[in-house]
């Protein structure tokens, strides 16, 4: 990438509506692709290379358009394959560059990073709007309307503390139900949020629910069917969706499934699963864990139990009977794939499709933790949980509590510091190797059920807090708040970090915080750039970074800074001027003086 260009002198192009005419298009159709040329950047010629059933073509673009600071170049093509991926070169005047998606480059590129158009339909467009609440039943909220004990749970008064790394843990049961989800609807509802995504509901040995006995009906701890059913009526009459959690790549050691199996080999349950006489319980297990089979995808009657039969678990719960609005796919780059198996891109696409043939309005969503980036190519997986590509290097930039977990890393190291160019570095190359509707499909997270909180990643810095905060609402994507960080939650790994909430006495709740995490909701549901912008950075620096979100009807400015800062950002170079605060300190004119003992945040509405 070239280092000496200044941000404000860059060509932009992204797949938001101001560049791509129609970002879902059919094969067959035109589409007219647009660059934003700033008026410093001197060249004789532009041409974007792109390739047709695999031919490599060029065409020029033409100027249309002028405003004072920029001139808008654009070129038509027609889409002749799913995939159309292409990158622009400019030259002449002492110029050879490409630009594509990872940036702007003076040497030859390969297409690995070329923008990218999937000829598919399009991702569901409410996620566009919407920000999620993510919430572990056994620890929001307990009714006291349900009653049961399971034998292998050990219960716990609902304000305990989890206990420590032991035999307990995934045991402790605090009685967390679907009743009391619903009894506070009004608290979510008043956060602003209007999204729930439940980790899983079926029945389990465990109180996660990863290891599940039946994918049948929900677990009657949580209240079963008809209390979910109840939810989701409720939820919806408030305008909330709810997302559910499936493990595709395994089931428990309880499951009936594995029942079968073992007791008729003859069973068509026994190809389910993989055996094997050297594993003291004889069959493979996802980790080399016996509680959790791993499921054989070489079965057809699997592949028709979890997702290709009419009464497919799949197809069954975003049915209009149960109504779920999509799936979160557990370890979703690892389902289908053992030893010289790999069925993955069929179970992803499969799954996909059954969906689509159910309702083709649902969202899928894979955990997708240590990245693969083809799972993301626009046919299978809608988006993933932006581990990589967000919360990993935001993690690692904003640092205060090396020791904690290493961000979700799995590394066995503490999490390193990186600098703004670092992080924005890391984004990029996560943004760049996929589509741009897969990265608006993404889920964004600061923390989630398998992570420390983020309270405690930042040791308690309710400032570093707000401005993490507001860049998770501010950045592309689907913002997902975890149950409790609204009010300061803390937690210093994943099972600690699954606390209760304390409804009964809210002395401890970060009220102010909470006011905050409204505020910005509510930015992120109600702002055109937010839902359908684009992303232009204007500022990276050690200790702050800035962008722009841009769309056809307004263009805000976000700034965002790790720790105390001094600095200016003139919006005036890119042809704006501040009309109004949004959030955090008030700014008039064409530059932001921005001066801070703190980690600190803005968001301003601008004009031309």
């Amino acid at each position: 990438m070239i280092k000496d260009i200044r941000l404000s002198d860059t060509p932009h192009h992204d797949g938001s509506q101001l560049y791509v005419s129609n970002i879902a298009p059919k094969i067959g159709d035109f589409l007219t692709l647009r660059v934003r040329v700033p008026k410093t950047y001197i060249f004789k010629d532009a041409y974007v290379r792109l390739y047709e059933d695999g031919e490599p073509v060029t065409h020029q673009l033409r100027e249309v358009e002028q405003s004072q600071s920029d001139s808008w170049y654009q070129v038509k093509i027609r889409v002749f394959n799913l995939h159309t991926i292409y990158r622009f070169v400019f030259i002449g005047g002492g110029k050879y560059q490409w630009l594509n998606a990872h940036g702007l480059f003076d040497h030859d590129v390969h297409s690995n990073n070329d923008f990218q158009i999937v000829a598919v339909a399009a991702n569901p467009q409410w996620i566009h709007s919407s920000v999620f609440y993510q919430i572990f039943p056994d620890r929001f909220a307990r009714s006291g309307k349900v009653d049961i004990t399971p034998d292998w749970a050990y219960p716990r008064d609902w304000n305990e503390l989890p206990r420590g790394r032991s035999k307990y843990t995934g045991q402790e049961l605090y009685g967390g139900d679907l009743i009391g989800v619903q009894e506070h609807l009004d608290h979510i509802t008043d956060l602003g949020v209007n999204g729930i995504y439940f980790t899983p509901l079926f029945p389990s040995r465990s109180n996660h629910r990863y290891d599940a006995t039946s994918f049948d009906h929900i677990d009657p701890i949580l209240g079963g069917d008809k209390a979910f059913q109840s939810l989701v009526k409720a939820a919806k009459s408030k305008g909330v969706r709810i997302l559910g959690d499936l493990t595709s790549n395994h089931c428990g050691v309880g499951h009936e499934w594995l029942a079968k199996a073992k007791k008729s080999k003859s069973s068509k349950e026994r190809s389910f699963f993989y055996w094997d006489r050297s594993i003291k319980w004889g069959y493979v297990g996802w980790y080399g864990l016996e509680s959790l089979p791993k499921l054989n995808y070489g079965s057809k009657a699997l592949r028709q139990a979890m997702y290709e039969a009419k009464n497919s678990i799949v197809k069954k719960w975003i049915s209009p009977k149960f109504g779920m609005a999509g799936w979160r796919i557990d370890v979703g780059n690892m389902t289908g794939v053992q030893g010289a198996d790999n069925f993955h891109t069929d179970v992803m696409q499969g799954i996909r499709k059954a969906m689509q043939e159910v309702n083709p309005d649902t969202w899928l969503v894979a955990e997708n933790g240590d990245f693969k980036a083809s799972d993301l190519n626009g046919l299978g997986w809608q988006g993933a949980m932006n581990y990589q590509g967000f919360m990993r290097p935001f993690w690692n930039w904003i640092n205060r509590n090396p020791e904690i977990t290493g961000g979700f890393q799995g590394l066995p190291f503490a999490m390193p510091k990186i600098n703004g160019g670092q992080l924005v570095e890391s984004m990029t190359e996560f943004n760049a190797s996929i589509p741009w509707r897969s990265l608006t499909a993404s889920m964004l997270l600061l923390d989630s059920h398998d992570t420390a909180r983020f309270r405690s990643v930042v040791l308690g810095d309710k400032k570093a807090h707000t401005a993490a905060m507001t860049m998770m609402m501010t950045y592309p994507g689907v913002p997902s708040i975890f149950a409790g960080d609204e009010i300061g939650l803390e937690g210093s790994w994943g099972e600690d970090g699954r606390r209760t909430i304390n409804w009964d006495d809210q002395s401890a709740w970060d009220q102010k915080f909470l006011s905050e995490v409204k505020s910005l909701v509510s930015l992120r549901k109600t702002h055109s750039a937010l839902i359908h912008g684009g992303l232009r950075w204007v500022a990276i620096e050690a200790d702050y970074i800035a962008y722009l979100r841009e769309s056809k009807d307004e263009s805000l400015l976000v700034f965002i800074s790790r720790g105390a800062v001094k600095a200016k950002i003139d919006v005036g170079s890119y042809g704006y001027a501040i009309e109004k605060t949004l959030f955090g300190d008030h700014a008039s004119g064409t530059t932001i003086s921005i001066k801070s003992k703190t980690a600190t945040q803005g968001v301003w509405l601008l004009k031309n």
